[in-house]
């Protein structure tokens, strides 16, 4: 089964990441995988730390002559900001005249306060390094390689991004593959397959920025090549709808997630809602996916739909009241670099926790300790992709 880590303060010398389980014999690069993690640094409205960061995710452990050894495979990112932080962030205890003051005015909506007061700490930078989103970029390094996986077994996932700042677009993606999705959708500023709504997004972005303000938005998922069961309905923790709503609901700033049409379902009859279902050579089709790809906590066949809500980011080029924890007197919350928006980069995000999110039941089901054996499986398993 997969497992993975990541470890590293925002602008600490670098990022680490340890993924265990992908099964041998899988061809991986470096290359690969500095494709999602380029994709991750797009989108209009982010802040300076892009200008900075060209992130490359080097292969430490667990590849050996472009192949996947079964064993832990091991990432590193550097932090090209981190020279500019060696004193702040130093692991060595510093000389006092040395020591960064602390910061003590935590951003309404952030980390900051509770992280605080939960770990004792006097100086909230402690919290912000580590709650910080640019621990995503670790994320998608290793989502990479389960992308490549995931291919090899004919499964592709792509996103693209459906509302900021009030312009919703209602580009309908039923029939377009991840691929084109993502195809398109890295062409545009905001990740958004409408251009004309792309163009009041944009301009949504330029108004936060321009009155020192955030804004936020919801980006959708889409994986096709799910054969039908994975997952489980025998118990709570195995439900596959319930395994992608948790590793979603993971990212930084993300608030909601729905699978399928249920933000408007929620209001219908069943007899609108529920997908009917008709012969077919082989099994069943279907005229409608509204359940998104999953039913009963198992995917169905269908092409998975997730979409998730991302509230605008804590912190603002106008910085909101707040409560100085070393005096207990009011004030204004800290300025920290960031960005207007950052929905487009969250689409990424949310495809890399999407990927590694599926490994797990799709291994439960499937497999085996080298890529070779889990395709055995597949084209011996009735009602799967390969069947």
């Amino acid at each position: 089964m997969i497992r993975f880590l990541t470890a590293g303060e925002s602008h600490g010398p670098c990022l680490v990441g340890i993924l265990e389980g992908m099964p041998a014999g899988l061809a991986i690069s470096e290359e690969e995988i500095a494709v999602d993690l380029r994709r991750r640094q797009l989108g209009y409205g982010r802040g300076q730390r892009m200008q900075i960061e060209s992130d490359h995710a080097r292969i430490l452990s667990g590849v050996r002559y472009g192949l996947t050894l079964g064993s832990p495979i091991a990432l590193q990112i550097e932090n090209k900001d981190w020279p500019n932080w060696t004193s702040q962030l130093r692991a060595d205890p510093p000389p006092p005249d040395e020591r960064a003051a602390p910061l003590t005015t935590p951003r309404p909506g952030h980390a900051d306060f509770a992280g605080a007061v939960k770990y004792h700490h006097a100086d909230i930078r402690n919290v912000i390094e580590r709650s910080s989103a640019r621990e995503t970029a670790m994320r998608v390094a290793l989502a990479a390689i389960c992308r490549k996986f995931f291919r090899e077994v004919g499964m592709s996932v792509g996103s693209h991004v459906v509302s900021i700042g009030g312009a919703v677009s209602t580009m309908d993606v039923h029939g377009i593959s991840p691929d084109e999705i993502n195809h398109r959708a890295d062409q545009n500023p905001v990740r958004c397959l409408d251009g004309e709504v792309a163009g009041q997004m944009m301009a949504a972005i330029d108004k936060a920025q321009a009155q020192g303000d955030t804004v936020g938005g919801a980006f959708e998922i889409v994986t096709w090549g799910l054969s039908v069961g994975v997952g489980s309905h025998v118990n709570y923790d195995r439900r596959l709808d319930a395994v992608l709503a948790a590793a979603i609901m993971s990212i930084p700033a993300v608030k909601s997630v729905t699978i399928g049409s249920a933000g408007d379902d929620a209001n219908r009859m069943g007899s609108e809602v529920h997908d009917r279902m008709y012969p077919a050579r082989g099994g069943v089709m279907r005229k409608t996916n509204r359940a998104g790809g999953i039913e009963g906590g198992m995917s169905n066949g269908e092409p998975l739909i997730i979409r998730a809500a991302m509230k605008p980011l804590a912190t603002l080029g106008q910085p909101l009241e707040t409560v100085d924890l070393s005096s207990g007197q009011p004030a204004m919350a800290l300025r920290e670099r960031s960005d207007v928006c950052a929905v487009p980069a969250a689409a990424v995000v949310g495809e890399a926790m999407c990927l590694l999110a599926l490994m797990n039941p799709f291994l439960e089901k499937f497999g085996g300790d080298s890529l070779l054996e889990i395709m055995n499986h597949l084209k011996e398993t009735p009602g799967s992709a390969w069947d």
